[in-house]
């Protein structure tokens, strides 16, 4: 079914877009992606970057880590629908502000 997997692909295309907004909005850049994800570099180290994904999923926002060192600076975030979106739009800062009290 080529149409359907033309609009899910234009889907995770709008969605990943949207995360690079949200996470620019943040100060926050991202990581050029093809897949249903975007890695969003923390811009420190591992120990921030875990503190933000901690703070999010304490907002029922769930992220996870993409990898091992220079990537654990970084949150990994999945491709989502509008609302998932505005969810994490809502929580990125309150996040990041948490995990800059440390």
């Amino acid at each position: 079914d080529q149409d359907y997997l033309k609009h899910v692909v234009n889907q995770v295309t709008a969605s990943r877009d949207r995360i690079a907004e949200i996470a620019s909005a943040n100060g926050l850049n991202s990581l050029p992606s093809a897949t249903n994800f975007v890695a969003v570099d923390c811009g420190r180290d591992g120990a921030y970057a875990t503190a933000v994904l901690k703070a999010l999923i304490d907002l029922d926002v769930f992220v996870r880590m993409p990898g091992v060192e220079p990537l654990n600076r970084c949150i990994r975030i999945s491709a989502g629908r509008k609302h998932d979106m505005e969810l994490l739009e809502q929580a990125l800062p309150d996040a990041l502000a948490v995990a800059a009290k440390g």
